[in-house]
């Protein structure tokens, strides 16, 4: 109790706190799993969160500063919820840090992966389903359409955060689409 005292006060804490619950609530939605058989464990779950902060990240890096530094914290603060998310999971203190570099070389390669798929100037989709077919299903989706349907689900939330500001970051208003659902597939 008395070390809070002598603690540095972070401004930004609950601007990156409401922004972090909003991408975990987005991660969380109940379609990805129950319609497009994303597992519902550990994994699957980091892989959609990873998914959701690769996302919003692209946007506030091509928003003027002071965005820059508002993406570098709600990294700061993933990575500090992986890591209560391990001791949580009840991994020992020695093994947590062990555990973290291999979570942020998954973490920095998925987003590399994705940034160079969402790029791609022909075959951008196809690239990017095929990374999501790798990184949420490991290369078994459940749902034979899923990762073609995540691509677009992909595509969809890039445009939709491209209208958003900064002040829609700040407000934690993040204006993700719904889920796709197997019944978006043309027959």
């Amino acid at each position: 109790m008395i070390l809070g005292l002598f603690r540095r006060r972070d401004p930004n804490a609950a601007i990156v706190d409401g922004l972090y619950l909003a991408l975990s609530d987005a991660a969380r939605r109940p379609g990805f799993y129950a319609e497009l058989g994303v597992p519902d464990t550990v994994e699957g779950r980091f892989d959609l969160l990873t998914l959701h902060v690769f996302v919003a990240l692209r946007r506030l890096k091509a928003l003027p500063d002071p965005a820059g530094d508002l993406a570098q914290d709600l990294v700061d603060a993933v990575f500090r919820h992986f890591d209560m998310a391990l001791r949580e999971l009840g991994v020992g203190d020695i093994s947590v840090p062990k555990r973290m570099k291999t979570l942020a070389s998954a973490f920095y390669g998925r987003g590399k992966a994705y940034e160079q798929a969402v790029a791609a100037t022909s075959g951008g989709d196809a690239l990017l389903a095929e990374a999501l077919a790798r990184n949420l299903y490991a290369n078994k989706p459940a749902v034979a359409d899923a990762p073609a349907l995540m691509a677009g689900y992909v595509r969809a939330s890039i445009a939709a955060l491209d209208g958003a500001g900064f002040d829609d970051f700040v407000a934690a208003r993040l204006p993700f689409p719904p889920p796709p659902s197997r019944q978006d597939v043309p027959r």
